[in-house]
């Protein structure tokens, strides 16, 4: 038997970054990929946002590829929120996504972080949020990243 424990701070926009998930029904939205998730044989720790993203801190089995995780989840969520009256501007994600490898000993800090979304966001917005994410996770900034591979 293998003894894995890999954690992963998934982030999900809406598409064109609209605001598409109404404060009062977003808890419908977070159950729905709640069962995603464990039928993907993954563990939801925090799942949270704000109108326009979500975050997602979950650990997946060694055999289920990361890729193939957000894609099921931004597709089966995708259908689903097109069938809600709740989500009247919901118009699709976007196509990229961030995921980040989390330490085991900071998921505390992350689920607090996540329950916290709404307060963080009317300091930061989303585009910041996502620039220092991507520098304290050690990657290109997204300005050099587009730069480099806009084709």
């Amino acid at each position: 038997m293998a003894y894995t424990q890999i954690l992963y701070h998934i982030v999900i926009v809406c598409k064109f970054r609209k605001h598409s998930i109404p404060e009062a029904h977003k808890k419908k939205l977070y159950y729905f990929i709640w069962d995603v998730i464990r039928g993907k044989n993954a563990v939801l720790y925090q799942i949270g946002g704000v109108e326009n993203h979500l975050h997602i801190l979950c650990s997946l089995p060694p055999e289920l590829n990361l890729m193939d995780f957000v894609q099921a989840v931004k597709g089966q969520s995708s259908f689903w929120l097109g069938s809600q009256a709740d989500f009247p501007n919901f118009i699709g994600w976007s196509r990229s996504y961030a995921a980040f490898s989390v330490s085991y000993k900071d998921k505390p800090q992350l689920v607090t972080y996540i329950k916290n979304q709404y307060w963080h966001h009317e300091k930061e917005r989303l585009a910041e949020e996502l620039s220092r994410l991507v520098e304290e996770n050690g990657l290109p900034s997204l300005s050099l990243r587009r730069k480099y591979y806009k084709k």
